[in-house]
């Protein structure tokens, strides 16, 4: 990857809950996003602080999952925590958080 290839990174970090199979746990989230023009999609992606309560649930497993923020809730997938105990969250299309997106409008 470029040094400049993601410079329209747009994110939020601060508390979330993940939903997952009928429970709801509280965590702390740190997520970024970027639209890929290649596929057409906006990717979101991040980091949820290691959380006793949603280990329990997901069990060092991947997992689908809905990622609720302030600003929204959208499904997501969890992967394998890392060696901390925080687990990468990924999804597709409109994220979890606002965006403020300078996007240049199109000249006919």
């Amino acid at each position: 990857m470029s040094e400049h290839e993601h410079d329209d990174e747009v994110g939020y970090s601060g508390p979330a809950q993940v939903l997952v199979g009928g429970e709801t746990v509280t965590v702390r989230v740190q997520l970024r996003g970027f639209f890929q023009p290649i596929d057409g999609f906006f990717h979101w992606y991040g980091r949820i602080a290691a959380n006793p309560d949603l280990d329990r649930l997901v069990s060092g497993n991947r997992a689908d999952v809905v990622l609720r923020t302030p600003n929204g809730e959208r499904p997501g997938e969890l992967s394998d925590p890392d060696l901390w105990g925080r687990y990468r969250i990924t999804g597709e299309s409109t994220p979890p958080f606002a965006l403020d997106l300078d996007i240049p409008e199109q000249v006919p």
